[in-house]
């Protein structure tokens, strides 16, 4: 193990576990070949013969080869309302990233196992906010003698530590759909917001659907002394935005749009939240995975649209709506890393393995934190 300057423990792959990350680096058992001509009839028999104990969870992020053996596919949030929504299901297979397993195993009941095909498959940006990091930046809100008028706000992009810690402090969970609703409970109930650990979306919804001036948002940096924020930084602010950010959706860049502007004609821009605040404002629309893929279903046939969102999703929408022309935002390939973790390979040796009545790749969340996680959860399900 080495140390970054930050002082963080850097792990090199397949050498070591952090079991403080929110992604791991192991992966047990023998995985089949990735040019085996029969994986997709390997995993459609070992899901029929696993029959209704098994329910396959697929994000939009993932690649269309795993997305075809999902038996519903969405967001972080609807796949973990889904499969609490599935009590009989004895295993829960999340194709998604670390976090999202770990909401699943949150909302499921004690006698289901979730499984997470690839264990290394988790989320630069929910890496960005540890426990340790969020516990010492409240520590700081209190030396300044405001953590008693914040109230903290976490997006579903994040571990389940953070999750709890939120419950805990009176806080919430929210979605790139609901954040406004989220931030409005919040600010109902203190003076401040702390949001994680995605300051695009947290300044994107202040700024463009509250009224917030950029004035009002700081960023809380958690490898700097006291956030690198002076305390008449801290009183004068209203959100105290995480210094976080989507590796995707962070790519792409106002020259982007102005770019896809002068290529094609009358194109549409459509991107999400995630994306910076100078990409946002130049976009035409701007919303959630979900607000994403309904506002093409609903656009006349004939239309353009550059999207600015992971690259499965925008070439998976290409070919739902072959009557628009859909086309990526950005020039450069920009797909989720992590989320492409989970391939058919993994996804076969998981089936397999339980098939077999192994449990391979279970992801558990502790008794106290998911206590707490499920408190936040359950203050966003009640928003109105």
């Amino acid at each position: 193990m080495t140390t970054t300057e930050t002082g963080l423990p850097l792990f090199v792959l397949g050498r070591g576990t952090d079991p403080h990350s929110e992604r791991g680096v192991d992966c047990p058992g023998e995985l089949p070949s990735a040019s085996d001509p029969a994986l997709v009839e390997r995993a459609r028999r070992a899901k029929a013969a696993l029959g209704d104990r098994v329910f396959v969870l697929g994000h939009h992020y993932q690649r269309d080869e795993v997305i075809q053996f999902a038996d519903v596919t969405g967001d972080s949030f609807k796949l973990a309302r889904e499969a609490a929504a599935r009590p009989d299901a004895e295993y829960i297979v999340f194709c998604g990233v670390h976090f999202m397993a770990e909401s699943a195993d949150i909302l499921t009941g004690d006698s289901q196992r979730v499984v997470l095909p690839d264990l290394a498959a988790g989320c630069s940006m929910a890496d960005m906010a540890t426990f340790d990091q969020v516990e010492e930046c409240w520590e700081a809100l209190e030396d300044a003698g405001i953590a008693g008028v914040t109230v903290p706000v976490t997006y579903m992009n994040s571990s389940a530590d953070i999750k709890a810690f939120c419950g805990r402090n009176g806080g919430v969970v929210c979605t790139s759909s609901n954040a406004k609703r989220a931030l409005d409970w919040a600010f109902s109930r203190g003076e401040k917001v702390l949001f994680l650990p995605d300051q695009h979306l947290g300044r994107n919804t202040a700024v463009l659907e509250m009224g917030l001036s950029l004035d009002e948002c700081v960023v809380y940096n958690p490898h700097r002394p006291n956030g690198g924020l002076t305390a008449e930084q801290l009183e004068n602010a209203k959100m105290i935005l995480w210094k976080g950010h989507c590796s995707v959706h962070g790519r792409f860049t106002p020259e982007c749009v102005d770019d896809v502007r002068e290529r094609i004609p009358g194109v549409n821009v459509l991107v999400h939240p995630e994306c910076r605040h100078e990409v946002v404002t130049k976009a035409d629309h701007v919303g959630s995975t979900e607000y994403i893929i309904k506002k093409l279903e609903e656009a006349p046939a004939g239309s353009s649209w550059a999207v600015g969102t992971e690259l499965n999703l925008v070439k998976r929408l290409g070919q739902m709506f072959p009557d628009k022309n859909v086309t990526f935002l950005d020039r450069t390939v920009c797909y989720c890393s992590t989320m492409n973790r989970i391939d058919l390979p993994h996804l076969v040796w998981a089936l397999e393995s339980l098939a077999a009545g192994q449990v391979v790749n279970q992801i558990t969340v502790d008794e106290d934190t998911t206590h707490w996680a499920k408190v936040a959860l359950e203050r966003m399900l009640a928003l109105p």
